[in-house]
């Protein structure tokens, strides 16, 4: 997510909420981890919520996020950090990205980007330049929201394009010559707060409440994803490689 600033509030909230959510994001971390490798570009770091798991895991990792005062935010919060090799204001819809950052390119084994995509209308356009950033081998990793039909009042507060469906990022990654090899949903109990607080109470954040109660009953909704074998959830979660 972007935009830690006085004109989107309701970024600024949600990313503040999830950072007491530890739970969640290790919860979260976990359920990529084991396809991330070598150094590592967070595209949307935020306020480092995922980032900090990265760094205490060992990753080489490289910051970066559209808005400057999340990267001045990120710089303060991990300044001195031993694996922390850069922060960097980066715009994954930028069609120049390429010709600004020659660096980067084919240089890390790893891109994540969490809750991003879905924030930029060319979307084709962020996965080419996540390809471009990858060496040979390497993966790309996406989580966005899922199912269309259930795009609300959050969704619109958070400036999101759309959400997705499993096929539908299959689709959006081939169409960059990635090869997808794992998919599956995340976090099938969110899908009753979202339905209910955004849809059917026209709510515009995620009510406090609501989160401290979910990290409070994380270890029953991992349980849960388990049981529906991970086919259904408020998330998508795509894996792809660069051949």
């Amino acid at each position: 997510m972007n935009d830690l600033t006085d004109n989107d509030p309701a970024g600024r909230e949600t990313l503040e909420q999830f950072a007491a959510a530890r739970k969640f994001n290790k919860w979260l971390f976990y359920s990529f981890v084991t396809y991330c490798k070598g150094k590592v570009l967070e595209a949307g770091s935020g306020i480092g919520n995922i980032s900090e798991l990265f760094l205490e895991h060992g990753f080489h990792l490289t910051a970066t996020d559209v808005n400057e005062e999340y990267c001045i935010r990120l710089q303060q919060r991990f300044a001195g950090h031993p694996l922390l090799d850069a922060v960097m204001q980066l715009d994954l819809s930028d069609a120049g990205l390429q010709n600004k950052y020659p660096q980067l390119h084919e240089r890390f084994d790893t891109v994540i980007a969490s809750n991003v995509i879905e924030h930029i209308a060319d979307d084709r356009q962020a996965i080419r330049n996540c390809k471009d950033m990858l060496k040979q081998n390497g993966n790309l990793i996406l989580l966005v929201p899922a199912y269309q039909q259930l795009y609300n009042s959050f969704d619109r507060q958070l400036g999101h394009f759309r959400r997705y469906n499993i096929k539908q990022l299959k689709l959006l990654l081939e169409s960059e010559k990635m090869k997808v090899v794992h998919s599956r949903y995340f976090n099938a109990a969110g899908l009753a707060g979202w339905i209910v607080s955004g849809g059917l109470l026209k709510k515009k954040l995620i009510p406090k409440n609501q989160l401290l109660l979910f990290e409070k009953l994380v270890p029953v909704f991992k349980l849960l994803d388990t049981i529906t074998f991970h086919g259904i959830g408020v998330s998508v979660i795509s894996i792809a490689n660069k051949p």
